[in-house]
């Protein structure tokens, strides 16, 4: 009998936390409290919010978690900052596990550099687009040697740049979360003649697009780029 309670009342507890995690949060946006404020300790939520002293540390738990409250010594439960891209590169990787959901952040993936191309067109400046000829260039050297390793990392590194171009911390962030991502789950194999030319053409394709300002040219190669997911997709 009382494991039945206590079975019973921890989805109780669980709930109570989320709540108070959540009017915790609402009320440091509300009353916009900054980086480095001294909120609360934990016996002075308690005793505000009428709850137990577990739930407060369930609470507390889940925001230092989000980045959005830490516990310092003698001062009690101080506010920080979240780091937005910090949360989703430790996200990421435990969400995606089965292959739709790779497949699916592959989309994402797409989307982010469809998205992103009017802005690298716009933006690239020179020395951003001189690295990207010199990655084109090695990205034919090591296909050539085949070696297929460095293929992935020049690949990966051709489409971080081109979403640095865009000027914007989360965009650019975002790319580098989803490169070091398929880093990861990326295999080995090997590349035919014909497969090895397409490769260097596209990437350098879009290069020249990019450094010529001409957005429709991009707009196809990036496309082109993603051809193969795309389709893979739309067939399920």
């Amino acid at each position: 009998m009382y494991d039945n309670i206590c079975n019973m009342a921890e989805p109780l507890q669980n709930s109570m936390a989320t709540v108070l995690a959540e009017k915790i949060r609402r009320r440091i946006m509300k009353e916009q409290l900054p980086e480095g404020h001294v909120f609360m300790t934990e016996g002075q939520l308690a005793e505000e919010y009428q709850v137990s002293r577990p739930i407060v540390r369930e609470a507390v738990s889940r925001l230092r978690a989000l980045g959005i409250l830490d516990v310092r010594q003698r001062k009690g439960l101080v506010v920080q900052r979240p780091d937005l891209m910090q949360l989703l590169s430790d996200s990421i990787p435990l969400l995606a596990v089965s292959e739709q959901e790779q497949r699916e952040l592959g989309m994402l993936r797409y989307v982010l550099e469809i998205g992103a191309i009017e802005l690298a067109v716009k933006y690239a400046t020179e020395d951003q687009l001189d690295r990207l000829d010199q990655i084109v260039a090695e990205m034919e050297q090591y296909l050539e040697q085949e070696d297929w390793e460095q293929e992935i990392e020049l690949d990966l590194a051709f489409h971080s740049l081109v979403l640095e171009m865009t000027n914007s911390v989360y965009v650019a962030g975002m790319q580098q979360i989803l490169a070091k991502y398929f880093r990861n789950i990326s295999g080995t194999g090997h590349s035919s003649s014909d497969q090895k030319s397409r490769i260097i053409w596209e990437h350098s394709e879009l290069a020249a697009a990019i450094r010529n300002r001409d957005l429709e040219h991009a707009r196809v190669m990036i496309r082109m780029q993603f051809q193969g997911l795309v389709s893979e997709v739309q067939a399920e």
